[in-house]
């Protein structure tokens, strides 16, 4: 085990290793454990996972998996599902962590966890703090799927900020990433 400072610099955290298997962000230096996610959300990141195994190398999607340096606090996050570029794959044979340094993923998504209200801090992870993370990262295309509002918001980065596009029920989700993909909201929010 390792011996950490009270305050951690991202490379610090990148040697970090308390002999676990446990997952971390790194908000202001220090570490904060990232609970497991729920069934439901890994499934349906998994599900949407093999539909797009259709469209692009199956090597390329991770689901729950990659971590992904950030600006901002937390400093990483870990996204439900990422689509790698090809690059990332010889550049992150060492540690799934894509940085700064490397170019950002091609597509990432989240499934939005259970919330009371929009104030409810998993509502602000996904649609407020996220979004404006995976925008300065240069994320070409990032979906917020939400089960409890039964929405897929698909953003569209357009000139440095990104645009968005709500898909509820039977409307086909319209992605710029996979023009052939032919998904329902309700398809994906009930992953089948």
């Amino acid at each position: 085990m390792t011996q950490t400072p009270v305050k951690l610099t991202f490379e610090q955290y990148l040697e970090y290793d308390d002999g676990t298997d446990n997952r971390y962000e790194l908000w202001d230096g220090e570490l904060v454990a990232v609970p497991p996610e729920s069934g439901i959300n890994g499934w349906i990141a998994l599900w949407l996972m093999y539909q797009l195994a259709q469209f692009v190398n199956p090597q390329l999607i991770r689901p729950n998996a990659y971590e992904l340096q950030v600006p901002g606090n937390p400093q990483n996050r870990y996204p439900d599902l990422v689509i790698l570029r090809e690059e990332h794959l010889a550049q992150t044979k060492n540690r799934q962590t894509i940085t700064l340094n490397m170019a950002p993923p091609q597509f990432v998504a989240e499934v939005v966890s259970p919330y009371r209200n929009h104030d409810d801090e998993n509502y602000q992870r996904d649609y407020i703090d996220k979004r404006q993370q995976y925008e300065r990262r240069g994320i070409p295309e990032y979906w917020i799927i939400d089960p409890q509002a039964q929405l897929v918001t698909v953003l569209l980065l357009v000139n440095g900020s990104y645009q968005a596009t709500e898909f509820s029920g039977n409307q086909r989700i319209v992605s710029q990433t996979f023009p052939e993909l032919k998904l329902t909201a309700e398809q994906v929010l009930e992953a089948g």
